[in-house]
């Protein structure tokens, strides 16, 4: 079953948070991009308001997201990206049809 989500992360209020959530979540993409099963994995900065910026992930199963999460580059994001962050949050999608 594939497995979509959006999240969606809120960067402090300051250039120095905003600047550090957009290398950390850049740096996500290219080797998100290349494991096994992702059907699409993009980080968008919304350009009406810097501080937001959405991940938008599709997997081929459960197992592939698990993967995700193992992998090296996550840890490094998981482990560095609170100090930066105000709000997160997750919407977990259905395609209909």
């Amino acid at each position: 079953m594939t497995i979509t989500k959006r999240v969606t992360f809120i960067a402090k209020d300051d250039a120095e948070s905003i600047a550090k959530m957009k290398d950390l979540l850049s740096a996500m993409v290219e080797p998100s991009k290349a494991e096994k099963g992702v059907i699409f994995y993009e980080i968008f900065q919304y350009a009406d308001n810097p501080r937001k910026f959405m991940a938008y992930e599709s997997w081929e199963d459960e197992a592939a997201l698990d993967g995700h999460k193992a992998s090296a580059h996550y840890a490094v994001y998981k482990s560095s990206y609170e100090p930066y962050c105000e709000h997160k949050y997750t919407d977990n999608l259905e395609v209909l049809g």
